[in-house]
């Protein structure tokens, strides 16, 4: 049925644009279609397949959450996800995302500003677990499985058999939990359409009860092996503090709470290189490498130990 899934989702879309504005303008577009993922848009609305083995009902609670949260969490259009070809659906309203042909104007301060404010909010009741490390656990799964003997996979398996066992998705987190995102990146940003629509996060796939300081670890990551731009880092990790987030203490080295999770997304991302270049049978890239790279330099330094 997965063949059948896009005109399916797409008519799905369209339906659902119309009955909220006749005079839908029917800009159409395929914004995603992966076999884990599909994602369409039709006028102000998109349309999101959930990946076949998605948990229906934690779905339906962290789009719940998003509902509760419209101020940090773009509100979805239905308050429960339907179901097409056995895929759970869930519609949202379409935003405008962060243009990545021009990273000087991220909205790295506004990303900050948004966590912390997540972090700092109550923990619904109920709400399932931050799904961050249980992510990064199966793309180093999928390497080993896949392509055990590639030469850049055993610096990443390395690298991932020294984390502790809760940054491997094997033991419960240290520390208090936080709503957490769980798969922070500058691409789940949107913002409306409207003049001076303020940025929200997108995608509750991964949000739940988690440590906060997993939010922080991507940027963390990309920052440590180079491919995040010093300043931006400074600008992010800032409006962080200044927002009141709990993942790291308000001033001093933030490293001792982010080297460990920052470890984790950097073999996560990793293992997905590796896995996706064996797939297409070409080489690493640069920055593939350069991830590979940072997965054999962590084994000559020891992970920083947490704050008291």
């Amino acid at each position: 049925m997965t063949e059948d899934l896009l005109p399916a989702l797409t008519a799905r879309a369209a339906e659902a644009a119309h009955a909220r504005d006749p005079a839908c303008s029917c800009a159409a577009a395929t914004l995603a279609h992966r076999e884990d993922t599909t994602v369409v848009r039709h006028g102000a609305i998109v349309a999101k397949a959930h990946a076949p083995d998605t948990d229906t009902a934690a779905l339906t609670v962290r789009t719940a959450v998003a509902a509760r949260l419209p101020g940090i969490l773009l509100p979805p259009l239905a308050p429960a996800p339907a179901g097409v070809y056995g895929r759970p659906v869930t519609y949202w309203p379409y935003g405008t995302p962060v243009d990545p042909d021009d990273p000087d104007a991220a909205p790295w301060e506004e990303a900050g500003a948004l966590l912390a404010r997540m972090h700092r909010t109550p923990l619904p009741d109920p709400l399932p677990s931050m799904r961050g490390p249980e992510k990064a656990a199966r793309a180093v799964a999928l390497l080993r499985d896949l392509v055990p003997s590639h030469p850049a996979a055993s610096p990443v398996l390395d690298a991932w058999a020294d984390l502790p066992p809760w940054a491997r998705g094997e033991a419960p987190a240290p520390g208090p939990l936080c709503l957490c995102h769980g798969d922070f990146h500058l691409g789940q940003l949107i913002r409306g359409p409207a003049p001076g629509s303020p940025w929200l996060l997108i995608d509750v796939d991964d949000l739940g009860a988690g440590p906060p300081v997993w939010d922080l670890a991507r940027p963390a990551a990309w920052y440590a092996v180079g491919m995040l731009d010093p300043d931006a880092w400074h600008r992010f990790l800032t409006a962080y503090r200044a927002a009141g987030g709990p993942a790291v203490p308000p001033d001093g080295d933030p490293w001792p709470a982010l080297d460990v999770p920052a470890r984790a997304l950097t073999a996560q991302t990793a293992a997905r290189a590796v896995t996706k270049a064996a797939a297409a049978g070409r080489p690493l890239d640069e920055v593939e490498e350069w991830l590979v790279d940072a997965c054999a330099r962590m084994r000559s330094v020891p992970a920083a130990a947490p704050a008291d």
